[in-house]
């Protein structure tokens, strides 16, 4: 049970960056990632195309909880979470430290809570 929590936290966590970078991106950067707004619409279509990679991680995460075959949806499951804790270490080198919190701490805590079956 914890772990299905954890991974619908994951989940909407993800389908908040997707938003965030797709379609909010020049509203509310600024105030999340501490840019000036210049830059915030100088990186609007990079941040959109980043958008659209988490995007695809939610739908990944979806099949995860949505798939009938167990075997199937635990692959996509386990997979999607792995693509969210490497993606979040990366993002904790390259941009911030934060971003490891964000996206790697859920995402490796509800793989750890299923491997246990918490």
């Amino acid at each position: 049970m914890i772990a299905k929590i954890l991974y619908l936290v994951v989940v909407l966590i993800h389908v908040y960056i997707v938003l965030l970078e797709m379609v909010f991106w020049k509203k509310r950067a600024g105030r999340v990632f501490r840019m000036p707004q210049a830059l915030v619409e100088q990186t609007a279509p990079m941040a959109s195309n980043q958008g659209l990679y988490n995007l695809f991680l939610v739908v990944a995460l979806l099949l995860g909880i949505g798939l009938s075959d167990p075997r199937l949806a635990t692959a996509f499951g386990a997979y999607a979470l792995g693509c969210v804790g490497v993606a979040g270490l990366w993002g904790a080198l390259t941009v911030s430290p934060r971003i490891a919190l964000v996206q790697t701490a859920p995402a490796l805590l509800a793989l750890i809570a299923y491997y246990f079956g918490i």
